[in-house]
């Protein structure tokens, strides 16, 4: 591909990549996302490949690997165009069979087809699905349209023409006032306003500018960046030109964890890509404006999504967060004025651009503007990626896509906002996404994980959980968080091992929010949160732990009890064979029981008994 120099040239080569497209009869596009290569797509895609070639229809049957497509439990997925056709879980050996009756004579495979759970019944269209159908894919919509290593496939469905229309006819401040006023906010966390946060860093004085890109993503769960930087890396770089060439930047760099191999991968493909085109280097598009990008690979350390500390990181000190008397649009990266924004803000950048300010204002609610991607998981059917309009219920979110509960038992809450966000009881389902609405009930939209919770889950437990986590990744710096976090740990603990009393749960809760006040960075202030929603919201499960001695999900093994109902008991002996700590004894045929000082609680002979016979107190 030749250097593209104007709009004409990159108008030129979508024609020609579109005109490619159209000399095949069929598309099928296949999710390589990370989910899928675990599931075996990688094999499907090779056996496609081999039976095409044997049948010689790789001429006429066009194979696409893409990015994730966000449902993720029921990869392998397969799309089929036209006909939008979607098959999934599928194994290399489904292959012979899609081709000779799906590509070859328009029929449907049943068995392959999506199943609703709710209805049991079989879906053919990916539009029809329930998950998909209650969805606003703006950014990953793109995913299935793109092979996140052809640069002509991105440009063939509108890649790089935001960034023309920029050079071409935009000065600097009016890409900031577009910004501005569709209402962007930061995907990150922070939920800054984008356009103000570039126009300070605009009129910050120093040279050279940076901006970054944070793809180091390290919320339990959360896999939302990962998943937009190897499916459409492109869509991430023209976001970044775009916003080098409002704040006026020669440099960038984005900052990717190593444990992603695959987003490092299609990250630097795609860089090389874009720097061949001449859409990244020196006078970009014959104007002066010149900007490079650098792939930077960050050790996995959680406090470098902080904006400082992944600073730090990058100037080869140890990733801990400073102060912000001074903001990084002054004083950032090398101390100068740097524009850090996570892989979703940057993608949603050219969607402004190319339609427009008043598009992006018209999803979501007043304060809070435009689309946002979640990582649905937990104890629901439809675990995968979802983005909806901002403003969406936790409620639609919970069951309208996600499909209720996997266990078809009660659910009783909602983490939002990874392991510094809040738990929400089943009551507040019906608050809206944004920014203000969840801080005000003690959670966050935070970088966009959500975890859902059935009534089987501990909530003291699911703080110490977190507490746990937060703990371990907190680098110690300042000693609200060291120290804090700590003593809660040690609170929570004691609560869950019997050893609680009410005075410590009024310890827990004051030094919480001490902590969540005095902590020098935003990881230490909100990593309180998820103690003080639980106290806040099931103060009963804190009080039956303490007063009771009770765990009521039956989770916190030291304050749970298991023994044999008598009533019950056939003395089948499948109990006994089952417990690997023989705790049970009993005679063939007679009532077993089990001996407390030898049980671990791990309630496998639970799982093993047919008759219901073994009771949890």
């Amino acid at each position: 591909m030749r250097t593209i120099a104007c709009m004409e040239d990159l108008e030129k080569l979508a024609e020609q990549k579109r005109k490619e497209n159209r000399g095949y009869s069929r598309t099928v596009t296949l999710c390589a996302g990370t989910g899928c290569c675990a599931s075996g797509c990688l094999s499907v895609i090779k056996a496609l490949r081999e039976e095409l070639e044997r049948l010689k229809l790789k001429e006429k049957i066009k194979i696409r690997a893409t990015g994730c497509h966000g449902f993720c439990e029921q990869g392998p997925l397969m799309v089929i165009e036209p006909g939008n056709i979607f098959y999934c879980r599928i194994k290399p050996e489904d292959i012979p069979e899609i081709v000779a009756e799906t590509l070859q004579k328009d029929r449907l495979i049943e068995r392959l087809m999506y199943t609703d759970p709710s209805s049991g019944r079989k879906i053919a269209c990916e539009a029809e699905i329930p998950f998909y159908k209650a969805q606003d894919r703006t950014v990953l919509g793109q995913n299935k349209l793109v092979d996140p290593c052809a640069v002509g496939d991105y440009i063939a469905n509108g890649g790089y023409s935001a960034l023309v229309k920029v050079l071409t006819s935009m000065k600097p401040e009016e890409v900031i006032d577009e910004i501005k006023r569709s209402g962007l906010r930061g995907r990150g966390g922070g939920g800054f306003p984008a356009g103000r946060q570039w126009e300070y860093c605009r009129q910050a004085e120093g040279e050279p500018k940076y901006v970054i890109c944070n793809a180091d993503e390290g919320d339990p769960g959360a896999y939302m960046d990962r998943s937009v930087l190897e499916g459409n890396p492109h869509v991430v770089i023209e976001g970044m030109l775009i916003g080098a060439f409002a704040i006026g930047a020669k440099h960038g760099f984005i900052y990717v964890r190593n444990e992603y191999p695959l987003a490092v991968e299609h990250s630097k493909i795609a860089v090389e890509q874009a720097g061949k085109l001449g859409l990244l280097g020196t006078n970009i598009l014959g104007t002066d404006f010149s900007f490079d990008i650098k792939i930077a690979r960050g050790g996995g350390a959680f406090v470098c999504g902080e904006s400082t500390a992944l600073m730090a990181s990058l100037e080869g000190m140890v990733g801990e967060p400073r102060p912000k008397d001074i903001h990084t649009t002054d004083k950032g990266f090398k101390d100068l004025p740097t524009n850090l924004n996570n892989v979703e803000t940057w993608a949603n950048v050219p969607f402004i651009i190319n339609k427009g300010s008043s598009w992006f204002a018209s999803k979501g609610t007043s304060g809070s503007k435009g689309t946002k991607i979640f990582a649905l998981t937990g104890q629901i059917r439809n675990t995968g990626l979802v983005e909806i309009s901002m403003g969406t219920t936790l409620r639609e979110i919970i069951y309208d896509i996600g499909g209720g509960s996997a266990t078809g038992k009660k659910i009783k809450a909602v983490q939002t906002g990874g392991p510094s966000g809040g738990c929400l009881p089943e009551e507040l389902f019906d608050l809206p996404v944004d920014f203000e609405a969840l801080a005000e009930a003690g959670s966050m939209v935070g970088s966009g994980g959500m975890v859902v919770m059935d009534e089987d889950t501990c909530m003291v437990d699911v703080a110490r959980y977190f507490l746990e986590f937060l703990l371990d990744e907190s680098c110690g710096k300042c000693v609200p968080c060291r120290i804090g976090l700590s003593r809660m740990l040690e609170i929570i603990k004691d609560i869950t091992e019997g050893r609680g009393t009410e005075e410590k749960l009024e310890l827990l809760k004051d030094t919480a929010e001490t902590v969540s006040v005095a902590s020098l960075c935003a990881l230490g202030k909100t990593a309180p949160n998820p103690v003080l929603s639980t106290i806040k919201y099931f103060r009963s499960e804190y009080e039956a732990h303490i007063k009771k001695k009770q765990c009521p999900a039956g989770v916190c093994r030291e304050l749970i009890h298991y023994s044999i109902d008598r009533d019950k008991c056939t003395g089948c002996g499948v109990c006994l064979t089952a417990c690997p700590h023989e705790a049970i004894t009993g005679e063939k045929g007679k009532v077993h029981r089990i001996e407390d000082d030898k049980c671990r609680k791990c309630g496998i002979c639970g799982e093993a008994c047919k008759f219901g016979a073994i009771k949890l107190s």
